[in-house]
C-alpha cells in the first residue's frame, strides 16, 4: 500500500474517531472516576482489535451478511449501553470519587470498555463501509495484510484520541465537581441515546 492511500484512510478514519459516541462517553467517565484512563482505553481498543482480528480472518463478511447475527449483536450491544448509561445517570462520576486503584477495579474498567466497543455493531460495520474503499488486491499485498495495516492505523488513532479525551476530562474538570457531574450525566445520556437508536434502527428493518 502506498503512503497516499494510507494518508487518505487516516484522514477519513480520524473524522469518524473524532465523532463523539459511546467510546467518548466512557473515556470521559473513566477520566473522572479513576487515577488513570489507561485501563478504560485499553478495554475500548481491545474491543476494536477483536473486530480487526475477525476482519483479517475474513469471518466478518459472514457475520455482516447474516441478518440474525447482526440483530442479536445489535440488541446485546444496545442493551449493554442502556444499562451502563442508566448506571452513570444514577451515580455520576466526580473528581473526588476517583480511586480505582485496586487490580480488580482496573480489570472491571477494562472489561466494561471492551464490552462497549466490542458489542457495538457500528465497529463491525466500519470494516465493511470504510476499509473496502482503501483495499486493492491488485497491489500485490494480500487482502488480509492490507486489512491488518489499516486496522493498526485505526487502532492507533482510537488510542490517541480516547486517551486525550479521558485525560482532558480529568484535567479540565478536576477542580469543577459540578461541571464534572454535568458532563458525566451527558455521557450517560449519550450512551442511552446511542443504545436506543441502535435498537430502533435495527429492529425497524
Amino acid at each position: 500500500m502506498d503512503t497516499t492511500t494510507l494518508a487518505a484512510f487516516l484522514a477519513v478514519d480520524l473524522l469518524l474517531v473524532f465523532t463523539p459516541g459511546a467510546d467518548w462517553a466512557y473515556a470521559i467517565s473513566a477520566g473522572l472516576r479513576g487515577r488513570s484512563v489507561v485501563p478504560a482505553v485499553t478495554g475500548l481498543i481491545a474491543g476494536h482489535a477483536a473486530y480487526a482480528l475477525v476482519a483479517v480472518a475474513g469471518l466478518a463478511v459472514i457475520v455482516a451478511s447474516s441478518p440474525a447475527a447482526l440483530t442479536a449483536l445489535t440488541v446485546a450491544g444496545a442493551g449493554y449501553l442502556l444499562w451502563l448509561g442508566w448506571g452513570v445517570l444514577r451515580q455520576p462520576a466526580v473528581p473526588a470519587a476517583a480511586g480505582e486503584s485496586a487490580d480488580a477495579s482496573r480489570l472491571q474498567v477494562l472489561l466494561k470498555g471492551f464490552g462497549i466497543s466490542g458489542l457495538n455493531p457500528k465497529s463491525l460495520l466500519l470494516y465493511f463501509s470504510l476499509f473496502p474503499q482503501f483495499i486493492d488486491p491488485a497491489t500485490g499485498w494480500p487482502v488480509a495484510a492490507q486489512t491488518g495495516l489499516l486496522s493498526t492505523v485505526h487502532l492507533t488513532a482510537c488510542a490517541v484520541v480516547y486517551l486525550a479525551v479521558g485525560i482532558l476530562a480529568r484535567t479540565v474538570l478536576s477542580t469543577r465537581p459540578s461541571a464534572a457531574r454535568i458532563v458525566t450525566r451527558i455521557s450517560g445520556a449519550m450512551m442511552i441515546a446511542i443504545g436506543a437508536l441502535l435498537l430502533v434502527e435495527r429492529l425497524a428493518r
